[in-house]
């Protein structure tokens, strides 16, 4: 057994005691049970309340808090999140049931993980086929062709970065998918201008999470998308777009880096090294992968079309679920949608037309394409595992009653502060994140608690749903331990511990700038206004560190 695997038996035992110690002395009532109507309590669960003869009786005092602090807790110590989200669930059910080891079970499996596969059903079938199409996109050589003609095609460093970069925006769909695709498609034609492979790792990362984060047909769109409640996910995600701040900043940035023409940090040792040494490592160790080969007649357009066919074909199945043939604008179509029912209905027209396309390109033959399925499959098993228990875990803490307590106690205590609370949301995010690795796991604990916090479609809700998405990006884009992290360094053939070093004065410096915009558009509430004085701030830190760069250099002569 690992030392993080003995760490987390002992914190979960130690904390499912210290709950039972609590039960006894309690008398075994670890929740206050009250009307959603008057909220009058002391009344037995399931009668009609003696206040106002209303039966909606609800839990909801601290008692509710304790799964998803149970979950932040040990996610935070022990560095895992599958076994902390589980434990969380656990103890909910625990609560719920006031220690009953019986009804505990039943609540666990029934209330729990089998409603949160249940209800997230459409969302897992297309996570699979996001993960079919990458197979099959991988398999027919789309990405390789897409390296062939960069190679031809593009004469400078700055060229080779902004491709970089353009792929990584181009690959949006699912971040698995952006690093699996954009190192090994791009990595020769950075190597060809001198780009050091700290640099490539960044790129990849910077157009990973943060461009899946923003894209509304994305395996992260899907999975936000479950956190609100009736089906209005989609629409809150996108409605959140415009003041997701790193996300956005992070773009502004890799490009002005790149048309300033300078690093800093230890990216600038890596940098200098590659162009004047051509020394593409600096240090550490140097991994290399055998890369399959390319199929001989794969070519850009079998990378290009399956993207615009997923983009298209998603975009008619959501609103044709929102109403659009009954007579509903697209707006409101869009609005009206259930990305449960539209997004798997896209994904496997998308994939049916896909499949169709390589069969008549002849990219492959169909029992090649038949074992993409289960490799498709295998690759989203841990997005699955995450989106189940992080959703069994949103179960718990509204049976317990939490979003009422939250509520009620932000409306008491946090009277003047509200402008304050995205900035702050978005620090708890990026620590939380950092700390677990995982974008999904942060904003699966975080956005149930988010969303109890303010009244529905307020403008401060949606800021604050931004704040929260935009600061698991910037805590998993920081963290060694993120999955994305270790694939963009893996896909850029780079030591992880140079990647992870060179990448975090950049995202640190994004991560600063965008906590300054949290706090302003806490006051002015409109994006319109924020987006162009967060591009300008960007722009304007850019150059002031080169400025000072450039002092530090001529200092030095």
């Amino acid at each position: 057994m690992s030392k993080v695997q003995k760490i987390t038996l002992c914190a979960a035992i130690a904390v499912i005691v210290i709950l039972m110690v609590i039960a006894g002395v309690t008398g075994g009532s670890l929740q206050e049970v009250s009307c959603i109507d008057c909220h009058g309590t002391g009344m037995i669960d399931g009668a009609s309340c003696e206040t106002c003869g209303g039966d909606a009786l609800v839990r909801g005092n601290f008692w509710a808090l304790i799964p998803p602090i149970i979950a932040i807790g040990l996610a935070l110590i022990t560095k895992e999140v599958y076994s902390s989200l589980f434990i969380g669930i656990l103890s909910g059910a625990l609560l719920y049931n006031n220690f009953s080891p019986i009804q505990s079970v039943d609540t666990l499996l029934n209330d729990g993980l089998i409603s949160s596969v249940s209800g997230t059903a459409g969302i897992f079938i297309f996570l699979v086929e996001l993960g079919i199409i990458v197979a099959l996109v991988n398999k027919a050589g789309g990405s390789a062709a897409f390296g062939r003609w960069a190679q031809t095609h593009i004469k400078t460093r700055v060229g080779a970065i902004i491709a970089t970069f353009c792929l990584g925006v181009l690959i949006f769909i699912d971040d698995y998918f952006n690093c699996l695709t954009v190192g090994s498609v791009m990595r020769p034609v950075t190597d060809a201008h001198k780009i050091s492979r700290a640099k490539l790792a960044y790129l990849i990362d910077a157009t990973a999470a943060p461009v899946c984060m923003i894209a509304p047909i994305s395996s992260w769109a899907a999975a936000v998308s479950q956190y609100a409640e009736d089906g209005k996910g989609l629409e809150l995600f996108i409605t959140a777009i415009p003041f997701n701040f790193y996300s956005l900043l992070t773009f502004v940035f890799v490009i002005g880096l790149a048309v300033l023409g300078f690093d800093y940090g230890s990216m600038r040792t890596h940098e200098f090294n590659a162009i004047q040494n051509g020394d593409l490592y600096t240090g550490g160790e140097r991994v290399e992968s055998e890369d399959v080969a390319p199929v001989a007649k794969g070519s850009v357009v079998d990378l290009i079309f399956p993207i615009i066919v997923l983009i298209v074909v998603c975009v008619f199945a959501l609103v044709y679920n929102g109403g659009i043939l009954d007579g509903a604008g697209f707006v409101d179509a869009f609005g009206n949608t259930d990305a449960t029912v539209g997004l798997p209905w896209g994904g496997l027209v998308s994939l049916i037309i896909i499949m169709v396309y390589f069969a008549i390109r002849r990219s492959m033959v169909f029992k090649e394409m038949m074992h993409c399925i289960p490799s498709g499959f295998i690759a989203m098993v841990p997005a699955i595992l995450i989106l189940t228990f992080a959703t069994a875990l949103k179960n718990m803490t509204s049976a317990l009653g939490a979003k009422y307590f939250v509520a009620d106690l932000m409306n008491s205590a946090a009277a003047g502060l509200d402008n304050f609370l995205p900035a702050i949301i978005f620090l708890v995010a990026c620590v939380l994140a950092f700390a677990t690795g995982t974008s999904w796991g942060t904003f699966g604990i975080l956005i149930p608690i988010v969303t109890y916090m303010f009244e529905p479609n307020s403008t401060i809700l949606i800021i604050s749903m931004s704040a929260c998405l935009a600061g698991a990006v910037c805590g998993d884009h920081c963290s060694p331990i993120s999955d994305t992290t270790i694939m963009s360094s893996a896909g850029a053939e780079c030591d992880h511990l140079n990647h992870v070093s060179t990448q975090m004065p950049y995202a640190v410096t994004v991560a600063g700038i965008s906590f300054v915009m949290f706090i302003i558009a806490g006051f002015v509430q409109n994006a319109w206004i924020c987006l162009p004085i967060g591009a300008v701030l960007t722009v304007a830190t850019l150059l002031v560190i080169r400025a000072v760069i450039g002092k530090q250099e001529k200092s030095k002569i």
